[in-house]
């Protein structure tokens, strides 16, 4: 586990709050790991989240497939 001070301004201490609560959570740093979490689910490209990485792995391991197979792959 990393260890980080960081500065935040008031409202993103209250929006952190706010999501502790909502989610049930007991830290700031559960409520700061759910928010990137969702980040990275909804807003970061396929090729950059760690599942598609493994697909990717999979792939290259010599085992070629086809286009369709691909698509279907990394849905």
């Amino acid at each position: 586990m990393v260890q980080a001070m960081i500065n935040i301004d008031e409202e993103t201490n209250r929006v952190l709050n706010i999501v502790k609560a909502k989610h049930g959570l007991r830290t700031k740093s559960e409520a700061i790991n759910l928010v990137v979490t969702e980040y990275e689910e909804n807003f970061l490209e396929p090729e950059l989240r760690p599942d598609y990485r493994k697909k990717l792995q999979k792939i290259m391991k010599g085992r070629h497939i086809s286009r369709e197979e691909f698509v279907k792959a990394t849905r």
